[in-house]
């Protein structure tokens, strides 16, 4: 019931930067928290990084000092600035949300994006 719309993948040559945004949109709901996956070819999709509501981030250890998670709450949307690409950053990144009704507290549920090809290579 809550939709999210990443944008922002694209080609990048290693060592270059790139932001993906993903916006929510529908009902009325509130965002509990709002995170990044990736999934590259035969491999488990992997969290690259969190934010709550509270402005509190997570990343994985392989992304840690490259990238930063933030968010525009007017815009409903969440950033995640890349930067120092590797080959190996090449993956489908999903954004991730975990949301209630506004006004409820429970129950929350989950949803996730189609998701955006970010290609690292020469």
């Amino acid at each position: 019931q809550v939709q999210l719309v990443e944008s922002g993948g694209g080609l990048v040559q290693p060592g270059g930067s790139l932001r993906l945004s993903c916006a929510a949109s529908g009902s009325i709901f509130s965002i509990n928290a709002m995170g990044w996956y990736r999934q590259a070819p035969g491999k488990e999709r992997e969290l690259v990084a969190v934010i709550s509501s509270g402005g509190n981030t997570n990343y994985a250890e392989s992304v840690k000092g490259r990238f930063t998670i933030s968010r525009d709450d007017a815009k409903n949307t969440v950033y995640l600035q890349m930067n120092s690409l590797k080959p190996e950053d090449t993956a489908v990144y999903y954004c991730h949300a975990d949301w209630v009704y506004s006004g409820s507290y429970f129950p929350s549920f989950a949803s996730w994006g189609q998701g955006t090809q970010v290609t690292v290579s020469s």
